[in-house]
């Protein structure tokens, strides 16, 4: 039986799923296949570490929420505070962009 924390997270899945390129789509796809966990495992761990290490030149901080999304997949765990984090983050966004989009407007340009 699938948790409501896992068929959210999966929700957050296809909608960012939709709205990447084409590649990273396709690439995502594949990953969140159930017979690719010996994938997504070891990839959710290499890229959060990477994370970790974000001050060196060649990685970057963008790992770490990435490592994280793929590992809450298989991880019960996980999947409560990465899809409080997907919705907030999403959130803030949002709201970032409109107050810009407003600011923008306002000084007429």
């Amino acid at each position: 039986m699938r948790s409501k924390s896992h068929a959210r997270l999966n929700r957050q899945f296809d909608k960012i799923q939709r709205r990447a390129p084409g590649f990273a789509a396709g690439w995502l796809e594949r990953v969140r296949r159930p017979e690719a966990r010996w994938i997504r495992i070891p990839l959710g761990f290499l890229l959060v570490l990477g994370g970790i290490f974000s001050f060196l030149p060649v990685l970057g901080l963008w790992m770490l929420p990435l490592g994280l999304l793929l590992l809450a997949l298989d991880l019960v765990f996980l999947q409560g505070p990465v899809n409080h984090a997907i919705v907030r983050g999403t959130r803030k966004w949002s709201t970032w962009r409109r107050a810009r989009r407003d600011k923008k407007a306002q000084t007429g340009n």
